[in-house]
């Protein structure tokens, strides 16, 4: 059997029990090195072969995965976060299926969740924010012309940003052009539960800025909007006035 796993956010606690399963049952694991915290790999079994997939192509990595599973062993493929989110997982997904190669699929913790604990805020406000959009900035992988960051801009509600904190000018800029004020509240929160994670509070006019004084090039998400501030509309669901079908209002 072959598994995908999400090895959660960071924190070596924070891999879902499935998955921390599936590791320590696992003959073979393949972890994105670059990414995932290498403390999650003390759940494995002693005996376990470990592959680093951060120098790796995709064609040595699926070698791996088809030699040890045509073996007869458990292999796991080790991704940070949740792999739905920005994971490269399909074009793995697909070879297997064109091989006739069942696997798993185990969901994990997404970086996404991880830095809105570390900010401590959620992104969906009453009167404020019902929406959530997750995005990113194109670079050398280029995103389509109707999911730029200008046009996303538009719906003037939570946003958060991958893989962008590379390229903090443009996407300022782009923020700017689309509709948000520069003093629109803004965080970074760089490797959100690890160790040494970092939260900066800033605003859209300021990003490039905290960026530059911060030294965060990359491993960061970007939050954006309202929903950052302090205050705004309590929930409906808690009202004293508001029936729900277990509670009458007052």
């Amino acid at each position: 059997m072959i598994d995908f796993v999400g090895a959660g956010p960071g924190a070596e606690d924070l891999i879902t029990v499935r998955g921390m399963e599936l590791i320590k049952k696992a003959d073979v694991i393949i972890y994105a090195g670059s990414l995932v915290n290498p403390g999650i790999l003390k759940y494995a079994s002693p005996g376990a072969e470990i592959f680093d997939s951060k120098e790796m192509t995709l064609e040595e990595i699926m070698a791996v995965m088809t030699e040890h599973h045509k073996k007869g062993k458990r292999v796991v493929r080790l991704h940070t976060g949740d792999p739905a989110l920005y994971g490269a997982i399909r074009e793995q997904m697909e070879i297997l299926d064109g091989e006739g190669i069942e696997y798993g699929y185990c969901p994990g913790v997404s970086s996404l969740f991880g830095a809105a604990a570390a900010v401590k805020k959620e992104f969906t406000l009453p009167e404020e924010s019902q929406s959530l959009i997750i995005t990113r900035i194109g670079g050398r992988t280029k995103v389509p012309e109707r999911e730029s960051v200008k046009s996303l801009a538009g719906h003037g509600t939570s946003m958060a940003f991958f893989l962008s904190a590379g390229m903090g000018e443009e996407l300022s800029k782009e923020l700017k052009e689309g509709g948000y004020p520069g003093d629109t509240p803004a965080a970074i929160v760089y490797k959100a539960t690890w160790p040494d994670e970092k939260v900066i509070e800033t605003t859209v006019e300021k990003i490039p800025e905290a960026l530059k004084e911060n030294g965060i090039g990359k491993t960061a998400l970007i939050f954006v909007g309202k929903f950052l501030k302090d205050g705004g509309e309590r929930s409906k669901l808690y009202d004293p006035h508001f029936s729900t079908e277990y509670r009458g209002g007052k």
